[in-house]
């Protein structure tokens, strides 16, 4: 109830700053694993992220998953580390499951674009771009993407 409350102001909101505090309510509600265990296993594998050691971190997530497999946050964060290591395909499959746990995860939807960008398919990127915009319309980094795209997208049809 909380997050669907968040979600729609979110998607009301046209102030980007109001709406990027909305976003980390969300973000701190995403958080909440309600598993002492498991958010310390997230804790240190934001450490390990920090320090640059991604498989450490990638051995915590894996427990996480492993341990609470409807943590939507677990897998998405999962996914960016695997983004990190620049191992697209199995960040695809963990932005996957995010999406299947929480199809509104502005975050894994905009992981998605960045692996469609990074890997050349403009036309995906753009229209994950667009339905991060749909639950997200004041994020400034996807209006900026979409305009960007939506002009290299434009020039290569000439």
């Amino acid at each position: 109830a909380t997050l669907d409350k968040l979600f729609a102001d979110l998607k009301r909101e046209r102030n980007p700053q109001a709406a990027d505090r909305i976003a980390k309510r969300i973000w701190n509600e995403w958080y909440k694993s309600g598993s002492a265990s498991i958010d310390l296993m997230m804790k240190w594998s934001s450490d390990a992220v920090q320090a640059q050691k991604y498989n450490v971190a990638l051995d915590f997530l894996d427990h996480v998953v492993t341990l609470q497999p409807d943590f939507a946050e677990g897998w998405n964060r999962r996914a960016t580390v695997h983004f990190l290591m620049r191992q697209f395909g199995k960040s695809m499959a963990d932005i996957e499951r995010t999406l299947e746990l929480e199809p509104r995860h502005f975050g894994a939807l905009s992981g998605m674009a960045q692996i469609m960008k990074e890997t050349g398919r403009k036309e995906l990127a753009l229209n994950a771009w667009q339905r991060v915009i749909d639950i997200y319309p004041a994020m400034r980094s996807a209006q900026d993407e979409i305009a960007t795209l939506s002009e290299e997208l434009a020039g290569e049809s000439i």
